[in-house]
């Protein structure tokens, strides 16, 4: 299951956080999720998570398909990672427990802090008692050809000073890669193009729905 380079192309992953341990979770890390991944003929490639904190992005995202395959690869390392969902939609008993099962978390769009400040302080909080928290986020938004990534991903990162973990889902080659991190500079630019070289040559499910790995331009939504 894991595997830090590809001898077949000569991929090297990046990693800007040498310093910290890696992190496996043996306990609650699921062989089925892995055994399911194999029979649909994808390989997971992991390395251990670059320490307790961090956002996880994932790309690209254009077919309904990559939710399941998502939660199967998070089933097969065992890491209890997050994502972001409106508030609202927790208040449907059933729906809203199967949300949170599956690691969803309540989002008040209505908090004068925003979203970015809400995951900040939640960071903040993790930090100082010690428990774990990884934020998975697919930056396009939505499974339609888009401009660019939405940047909250980045400044919930950068500002709660935790590794950007870069996640692969390729289509082409049928690998799931959770083995490259960076540690962003501040100059979102200059960090976009790191990103863009991390993931040059994966392919989505739809290639030409694929956003640009580039901050949204002003204007669009």
């Amino acid at each position: 299951m894991t595997k830090a380079v590809n001898e077949d192309d000569g991929f090297e992953p990046l990693n800007d956080y040498p310093e910290l341990e890696r992190v496996f979770f043996p306990k609650t890390q699921r062989t089925w999720a892995l055994g399911v991944l194999r029979l649909l003929g994808w390989r997971l490639e992991f390395n251990g998570m670059p320490g307790l904190w961090g956002v996880a992005v994932v790309y690209p995202h254009t077919s309904n398909w990559d939710f399941p395959i998502a939660m199967l690869a998070k089933w097969a390392i065992g890491v209890q990672a997050r994502f972001m969902a409106k508030d609202t939609l927790f208040k449907w008993p059933v729906f809203g427990a199967w949300l949170s099962a599956l690691g969803g978390m309540a989002i008040d769009r209505s908090q004068t802090q925003g979203v970015v400040g809400q995951m900040v302080e939640h960071f903040a909080a993790c930090k100082a008692s010690g428990e774990m928290f990884w934020l998975g986020v697919a930056p396009e938004g939505t499974r339609k050809y888009q401009a660019g990534w939405k940047t909250g991903f980045y400044h919930i990162a950068h500002q709660s000073d935790v590794p950007l973990l870069l996640v692969r889902f390729d289509h082409g080659r049928k690998v799931i890669g959770v083995d490259q991190c960076i540690r962003l500079s501040g100059d979102m630019d200059a960090d976009f193009l790191r990103m863009a070289k991390a993931y040059k040559g994966v392919r989505g499910y739809h290639e030409s729905k694929a956003s640009p790995i580039a901050a949204m331009p002003k204007g669009h939504a």
